[in-house]
C-alpha cells in the first residue's frame, strides 16, 4: 500500500482563513465557507465558466487535477473531504451537567448515572435536529448551489455517528457518477463503517462501541469494513488514546482512503476528537466543531517514493 504526505490546500475556503472565528461561523449561511473567487479551470475552460455556480466551477476545479488513470502512478492527489461532527450525544449533556473535569475523573469511566445511558453513546433530541437540520442544507446545496455529492460515506461504528449520517443524507438526490470509468456509478447513499474512524479511544465508555450484531440490527444499510471484529477489540479501560496514537490512526485511515477510494468528494462521520486529529494530520489549522457541523477540506496528497508531477502546481 502505497505511503502519502498530507497537506491542506488553502484559499478555498473560509475555514482556512485565520480571521474565521471557529465559535462564531455558520457554515449553513456561507455556502459551507466556499470563498468566491476565480479559478484556474476557468481559464482553461472560460466557456464552462457563464451560468455556472461557484461549485460547479470548484468541481470542475479539482477535477481537472486528477485523471482517469490516477491510481497507475500519479504522484499527487486531491480529494475534498467533508468532515461531520455527529449530533449531539448523551454524553455530551452528561460531561456539560458534571463539568470537564469531574467527567474526565470519574463519570467518563462509567456506563451511565441515575438519569441515562452514556456508553457508545445515542444522540439526543437536539443531536437528531441538528442531523436533520443538516440534511435539509444539503438538499438545498444540492439543488441551488449545486455542490457536489460525496461519492463515498465513511462513518465512525459509534451509534451517534451511524445515526448521524443516516438522518443527515436520507431521502437526498445524491446521484453522481464515479470518476474512475471501471467502476458502477454510486447511484444512492451507502456508507461504510471505518473502525479507524472511531473517537479518541480508552477510557470513555462513550467511545467503547457496541458489537457488530447490534449494529447490524440498528443500522442494517450500513456496510461493515472486511475484518470488522464482532466485539471492540481495541477499546481499553486504563488507557486512552495521546494525540500522537490518534494522529498515527488517522494517517492510516487516510493511507487506506487514498489508496481504495476513486472518488473525489468524501463525506466522514465523525467526531470531535478524531476531526482535531484529521485536521493536524492533513496540515489544517485548528477549527473546533460543534455538534452537527461540518468543514469541507480540500487535501492534497503526495504519494512518498515517487518522483513529483511534472508541473504540478502549488494549488489545484
Amino acid at each position: 500500500m502505497k505511503q502519502f504526505a498530507y497537506s491542506t490546500v488553502t484559499g478555498y475556503f473560509l475555514q482556512d482563513e485565520v480571521a474565521t472565528v471557529a465559535e462564531d461561523f455558520d457554515f449553513t449561511a456561507t455556502n459551507f465557507g466556499l470563498l468566491e473567487r476565480d479559478y484556474k479551470a476557468d481559464v482553461l475552460t472560460p466557456h464552462c465558466k457563464e451560468g455556472t455556480t461557484q461549485w460547479e466551477r470548484f468541481d470542475r476545479e479539482v477535477r481537472l487535477n486528477l485523471s482517469k488513470d490516477e491510481f497507475d502512478g500519479k504522484s499527487t492527489r486531491y480529494k475534498v473531504f467533508f468532515l461531520g461532527r455527529h449530533g449531539q450525544g448523551v454524553h455530551n449533556v452528561a460531561e456539560r451537567r458534571y463539568g470537564t473535569a469531574e467527567w474526565n475523573r470519574y463519570w467518563a469511566a462509567q456506563d451511565g448515572d441515575s438519569t441515562a445511558t452514556w456508553a457508545d453513546a445515542h444522540l439526543t433530541g437536539l443531536g437528531i435536529q441538528q442531523a436533520q437540520a443538516v440534511n435539509t442544507f444539503w438538499r438545498r446545496q444540492l439543488a441551488d448551489a449545486r455542490t457536489p455529492a460525496p461519492g463515498s460515506y465513511y462513518t465512525s461504528p459509534m451509534r451517534r455517528c451511524l445515526a448521524t449520517a443516516n438522518l443527515t443524507f436520507a431521502n437526498l438526490d445524491l446521484n453522481r457518477a464515479c470518476p474512475n470509468p471501471d467502476a458502477p456509478p454510486k447511484t444512492m447513499y451507502q456508507p461504510v463503517v471505518k473502525e479507524l474512524l472511531r473517537e479518541v479511544n480508552g477510557v470513555h465508555t462513550c467511545d467503547r462501541r457496541s458489537s457488530k450484531s447490534t449494529l447490524v440490527t440498528e443500522f442494517p444499510n450500513f456496510t461493515f469494513e472486511e475484518g470488522f471484529s464482532e466485539n471492540d477489540e481495541l477499546w481499553t479501560p486504563d488507557h486512552r488514546e495521546t494525540h500522537e496514537e490518534t494522529d498515527e490512526r488517522m494517517k492510516r485511515l487516510l493511507d487506506d482512503i487514498f489508496n481504495n477510494d476513486y472518488n473525489s468528494f468524501i463525506s466522514l462521520t465523525a467526531h470531535s476528537g478524531v476531526i482535531c486529529s484529521l485536521l493536524r494530520v492533513l496540515g489544517h489549522r485548528e477549527f473546533r466543531l460543534a455538534t452537527g457541523a461540518v468543514i469541507p477540506v480540500l487535501v492534497e496528497a503526495k504519494v512518498l517514493g515517487l518522483p513529483l508531477d511534472k508541473n504540478t502546481a502549488s494549488e489545484p
